[in-house]
């Protein structure tokens, strides 16, 4: 399973030296992303740098999850009573629109929440320090962790499994 780490860094040149150590030490550029103040994210950094400003995928699959589990037992009930004439495939479609829907709900729910990064270091971020996110094995992130320090960023506490995992 993947983990993240966080570094931070004091501007947008120091957190590109640690971005390209970190690519020099093996970790893959879909696992790298960048969080800044809005108007440097804007002006400065790529579009497939930008770490996600929501909670709007964890949400969805959350909801995916959930709502399949609660079609499945609607489903499920629905084929025990037998004067409704729900068969095993309507189960099934009640599990799928139930997934759909939790999903759907839960996604527009997330929408609106911050990303957890930006959430615990929104003081970081409001201060102009430029966030690096690693997603990575904990060998590669091992590795990756002595060359983005040296590269001038610094570790911060965070501890949580990346949701690309």
């Amino acid at each position: 399973m993947k983990q993240r780490h966080i570094y931070s860094s004091p501007n947008l040149a120091a957190a590109q030296a640690a971005l390209g150590a970190a690519r020099d030490a093996g970790i893959d550029r879909d696992d790298l992303s960048l969080i800044a103040r809005a108007d440097i994210e804007m002006d400065a950094v790529p579009d497939d740098l930008r770490e996600a400003h929501t909670d709007m995928v964890p949400a969805a699959l959350r909801g995916a999850a959930g709502g399949g589990a609660m079609g499945l037992v609607a489903g499920l009930v629905a084929v025990a009573v037998p004067p409704l004439g729900i068969t095993l495939a309507g189960a099934a479609l009640m599990t799928g629109v139930g997934a759909a829907v939790g999903s759907w709900s839960s996604a527009l729910m997330g929408a609106t929440v911050q990303d957890p990064v930006r959430r615990k270091f929104e003081e970081a971020i409001e201060g102009g320090q430029v966030l690096l996110v690693v997603d990575g094995e904990e060998e590669q992130l091992a590795i990756a962790d002595a060359a983005i320090q040296r590269a001038g960023a610094t570790q911060m506490p965070y501890e949580g499994s990346s949701v690309a995992s």
